[in-house]
């Protein structure tokens, strides 16, 4: 465990929110030092020149992740959910009546804690802890751990910049980075496509840390946790040094990436076009991660996971 000291240090940099509330269901205060942990990791975008939408509009949750710690501590399964899927948006008074809408909207009616709240309706499962990052920190994280290398199956063109990545193996500082996981035109399978290339980066950023893990190298913890600490935005419950101990025994092979399976990519609907995520497979997935049997479900669906080795 660090000293009272170093975790004062970082927590005096860390923004914090009010996020998980009774509609997330949080575990007892515990829950950090034994068995399995769930964290929604939320990725937003501004949309400026959208209609007013109330405190948090022109924003959308670009990125949705849950990720799952096995109950051994060993693993993690990171499971996408396409930002246009469509779902139950609870209620927000004054924003949002409620009903069906692109889970990304989520966002925009009522930050991350109806973003969070949408997400546990839909999978339900228990979140322990949130972490909101937008594009910004995705950059300055890529660049705190030195750069990464990212091997691409595909052609890439960057319709911001121009940037063009061929198939194959790319070293990326920040600004590259976050230029890619930007991309979503210019990608096979488009928002689908953009979802292999965070679960491409992740993985990367995992691979930079390696093979001296965090606890190992305290200079390199120290640079990304200070880093992530002032970049990101987390539940007001969250321990960034807990969350590191809790990872510490999780080697870069033990982290799997899945997207929740869907039925109809280009569904039409009062929201415009959106995802139908496949109900039967996806409630499958979903139990996996409530009873911590995602070994097994990885194995009974391997057209669900991505190749990012």
């Amino acid at each position: 465990m660090l000293a009272s000291g170093a975790r004062h240090r970082y927590e005096g940099r860390v923004h914090r929110e009010e996020i998980l509330g009774q509609g997330t269901a949080p575990r007892d205060e515990y829950r950090w030092h034994r068995g399995p942990l769930n964290l929604l990791l939320l990725g937003s975008d501004s949309r400026d020149g959208e209609p007013d939408q109330g405190e948090y509009s022109g924003q959308r949750s670009d990125t949705i992740m849950l990720a799952h710690l096995n109950g051994a501590r060993d693993a993690v399964t990171m499971v996408s959910i396409p930002r246009d899927s469509y779902v139950e948006v609870p209620a927000r008074t004054g924003v949002w009546d409620g009903g069906r809408n692109k889970i990304n909207a989520a966002f925009a009616f009522g930050g991350a804690a109806l973003a969070a709240e949408t997400v546990h309706r839909l999978t339900g499962v228990t979140i322990d802890g949130v972490v909101v990052a937008n594009f910004a920190a995705v950059r300055t994280i890529v660049d705190a751990v030195g750069g990464i290398t990212v091997c691409l199956p595909y052609e890439v063109t960057s319709t911001t910049t121009g940037r063009q990545w061929t198939a194959g193996c790319h070293r990326l500082d920040g600004n590259a980075t976050e230029d890619l996981v930007r991309q979503r035109h210019g990608v096979p399978g488009g928002d689908l496509g953009r979802i292999l290339d965070q679960h491409l980066v992740v993985k990367a950023i995992a691979q930079q840390l390696s093979p001296t893990s965090l606890i190992a190298n305290p200079t390199r913890m120290d640079r990304l946790l200070t880093t992530a600490a002032e970049s990101l935005t987390v539940d007001e419950n969250l321990d960034l040094t807990d969350l590191a101990l809790a990872l510490r025994h999780v080697r870069t092979e033990r982290i799997r990436f899945v997207t929740v399976p869907v039925s109809d990519p280009g569904l039409d609907t009062p929201a415009g076009s959106a995802v139908l995520l496949d109900s039967q497979a996806a409630a499958e997935l979903f139990t996996a991660v409530r009873e911590d049997t995602v070994d097994r479900w990885l194995t009974d669906h391997p057209r669900y996971v991505s190749t990012t080795d």
